[in-house]
């Protein structure tokens, strides 16, 4: 293998580089990325870049002497526009092409948006570094800020302007925000954490529409006609993979780049990061992961088969997830979605206490399917983590928890 193609160059793209480097291989490899940034990391876009607590250069996941040391043929800037399969090639929006023996395909993913909302001043989506600045400007005190979407960015960055002295309105079209993904139990406990600390927290509402005045945002119509004023609008209603460029390729595409347990998607093409949706044998079904930690993982696991195809290594992972909320660093081991089943092992979800601290197992079938906690001990964490890791069944798990 002579080529190896990296269509995305965030922190998925750039670990697969790395681990192919550090195996071994000695042949070309090209990094493709639409941003004319190199690498970095976007977890702080909705924390510290947000707050001014970090400069934008502190963002890079590499020093320039470090992606030097890759001798990549580095290609930022520049889109992937379509892929050849059978001819095994990928078309850029500068017109080359870009021939290989193994495409790695690690785009990412984009905000979703509200209709009726481009070429409004104020109406913001987190994804990039601009956008990240964007919004940042435009947070002082006393201005308004409401955010479509009570998910994990839409929290972060309503906990950070609160902090900035800005009056944050939340909306939310489920009746329990994050109920779907972490239960309803720890969603209204989340929830009271923001009404805490001076949050405006609406649940089951729907947007009707952003209004504007002279082209700038002045307020969110609800569906049931009300409207609430704005100086700044952030939707946070989830994202969409960067799967166009891949028409017509014959690769399968439904909600993200599909890609069997070892994050094979097609003949020579393989998945990384937010944007493909693999089979994950530990859980036994698909899914796909919105986090830095598990493109980096990915990457590296698809780096080993790809230099060591007749042995491919199922991709297997416990996802980990992290969210810092005011000061509450919230962590997930594990797939909630689809759970059965909850128990609280630590801490007092129902309000009676101001105790942020709290542990919560999640069952699926016979099996513990993961945890999410605040303010417990790193060493219990890992504890949690080995016994998903091991695929303990929940008869076992609780067992031991009170033990």
């Amino acid at each position: 293998m002579n080529r190896v193609v990296i269509v995305g160059a965030s922190a998925g793209g750039l670990a697969t580089a790395e681990a192919l480097r550090r195996l071994g291989y000695a042949g070309v490899i090209t990094l493709v990325g639409e941003e004319v940034h190199p690498p970095y990391d976007r977890p702080p876009l909705s924390k510290q870049i947000l707050a001014g607590q970090w400069t934008p250069d502190r963002l890079a996941l590499r020093g320039q002497a470090e992606i030097d040391a890759l001798n990549l043929d580095l290609r930022l800037g520049v889109a992937a526009t379509g892929v050849d399969v059978a001819g095994r090639a990928v078309a850029l929006a500068d017109g080359d092409h870009l021939p290989y023996e193994a495409l790695v395909v690690a785009t990412g993913v984009r905000p979703r948006r509200l209709p009726g909302t481009d070429g409004l001043t104020g109406v913001h989506t987190l994804r990039t570094l601009e956008d990240a600045m964007a919004l940042k400007a435009r947070l002082r005190p006393g201005r308004r800020l409401v955010i479509v979407g009570a998910g994990f960015v839409g929290a972060e960055v309503a906990a950070v302007a609160q902090g900035l002295g800005v009056e944050v309105t939340m909306l939310e079209a489920a009746p329990v925000p994050l109920g779907p993904a972490v239960g309803d139990d720890v969603g209204r406990f989340l929830a009271r954490v923001h009404l805490d600390h001076g949050i405006t927290l609406r649940t089951g509402v729907s947007v009707a529409r952003v209004l504007g005045e002279a082209g700038e945002v002045s307020g969110v119509e609800l569906a049931d006609g009300s409207v609430i004023a704005a100086d700044d609008v952030l939707v946070a209603i989830g994202s969409v993979p960067n799967t166009e460029w891949l028409a017509g390729s014959g690769l399968t595409v439904h909600d993200g780049l599909i890609a069997d347990r070892y994050c094979a998607a097609g003949p020579g093409v393989y998945g990384v990061g937010d944007v493909v949706r693999w089979h994950n044998p530990l859980f036994d079904t698909a899914m796909r992961i919105e986090h830095r930690t598990n493109a980096a993982e990915q990457g590296m696991a698809v780096a080993r088969t790809l230099l060591d195809p007749g042995r491919p290594h199922p991709f297997a992972p416990v996802p980990y997830v992290w969210s810092d909320q005011y000061d509450m660093k919230i962590q997930i081991y594990g797939y909630l979605r689809d759970h059965e089943e909850t128990a609280v092992i630590d801490g007092d979800l129902s309000g009676a206490s101001d105790s942020r601290r709290f542990l919560v197992a999640y069952r699926r079938g016979d099996r513990l399917a993961g945890v999410i906690a605040a303010g417990v001990s790193p060493k219990l964490l890992r504890g949690w983590r080995a016994l998903i890791a091991a695929g303990s069944t929940w008869d076992a798990a609780m067992t031991s928890a009170a033990a």
